[in-house]
Parts: C-alpha cells; structure tokens; sequence
C-alpha cells in the first residue's frame, strides 16, 4: 500500500509538470522580476505549501535542461549529438552536467549579491538568492543551448537564426539582472549593470572551466 501511494503521488507530480511547466515558463520570460520575488516570499513558506501554482526554481530549471537536451538531439548538426552523451556514458550524466554548468551561473549572481550586501556566504543564506536566479536562468540557457544547436545545422542554414537566439538570450538575462541588481540591492543602473558584468564573465569562465574539467575527467575514466 505503501508503495502503491508513492507510485500515485509520482504519477501526480509527474503529471502535474505538464501544466504547470508551461506556465512558470510563460511567467519567468514575460515577469521575471516578479518570479524572482515569488521564489523569495515561497521560501518562508512551509515546505509543503511551497510553490503551490508552479515548479520549484531548481526543478524548473532541470526540467529546461532536460527539454533542451532532447531538442539538441533532434537538430541536425555537423556535430554528432550523441558524442557528448556516448563520453559521459549516459543521458543522465549528461543532464546532470548541464546542471552543473548552468548552475554555475545562478550561483555566481547569487554569490555577488550577498557580496555586496556584506552578507556571510552560507548554505541558508545562498538558497533564496539562487532559487530565485533559477526562474531566470532556465529561460536563458534554453535559448543559449538553442542558439548553440541552430549554428551548428549543416551548410550554414541555422547561423542567422542562432545568432538571434544567443543575443536575444543575452539581452534578455542581462536586462532582467540589471532590473533586479536594481532592486535588490537598491543601487543605479550603472552600479547594477558593474555587478551583473562581473558575475556573467566569473559565471562564464567557471561554466568553462567546469566543462573541461568534465571533459577530461570522462575521458580518463571512458573504457579504452
């Protein structure tokens, strides 16, 4: 019985994704400022009563992940598509890669802003400013992979296409961050716009560092 009511509440949950994806999705693109709010205020919430009308921030963000892995996979490319996943050994490990990697960037923006606060850096103190970049930062890295993947269609067919999928991911995460830099850290646009820089090129060259660092480790360990 036991395991027949766990099997019913992971059918529910399971589900429950497919309206409520969409929706956080919807509202993390056109209110970003506002979800991010939302993550912070849920977090004082019971741990039951969290997050009632969407996907937690993580989950939506792994969610993305896994959505955008399955869309590369279906691009043609002048890349094999299944190299990255056949060097880790499996789907999984790859998704768990690209949370990893993109993790990197919530977390950097999270960190700069307790920095800047002159907060102490904590597991309790780190959770609701990364829970709340989570709401942004899938968003961005469905449209960065994307970008990604257009450019790489054979004959050169999906360049322009992906060129504007890269920008407009930029442009949409850089404005969001200065808005909420702006916020949050009741600062002006060029003090925000200062900080968000610097957290994106510490984010990019850790995202970086992090693959490569994936990369050989999986070839060390691969069966010769």
């Amino acid at each position: 019985m036991k395991l027949l009511k766990s099997l019913d509440e992971l059918l529910y949950e399971l589900v429950s994704w497919l309206l409520f994806y969409p929706v956080t999705m919807w509202r993390s693109l056109m209110r970003p400022l506002r979800m991010m709010r939302y993550a912070d205020t849920e977090l004082a919430d019971r741990p039951e009563d969290q997050y009632e009308d969407s996907l937690s921030p993580p989950l939506f963000l792994l969610i993305t992940l896994l959505l955008s892995q399955g869309l590369s996979s279906a691009i043609p490319s002048v890349i094999d598509p299944s190299a990255a996943m056949k060097q880790l050994g499996s789907a999984s490990n790859l998704l768990i890669a690209r949370g990893v990697i993109f993790g990197i960037f919530p977390l950097c923006m999270a960190g700069t802003i307790l920095r800047w606060k002159a907060v102490k850096m904590t597991r309790n103190s780190l959770r609701p400013p990364f829970f709340s970049q989570c709401y942004v930062a899938a968003p961005f890295a469905f449209l960065l992979v994307l970008g990604i993947d257009l450019i790489g269609v054979p004959d050169e067919k999906g360049v322009t296409a992906g060129m504007l999928a890269m920008g407009g991911a930029l442009t949409w995460y850089i404005q969001a961050q200065v808005r909420w830099f702006m916020h949050d850290l009741e600062v002006g646009v060029l003090k925000a716009l200062i900080a968000v820089i610097f957290a994106m090129l510490v984010a990019v060259v850790s995202a970086l560092l992090v693959a490569v660092a994936i990369t050989m480790t999986a070839k060390d360990i691969a069966p010769q």
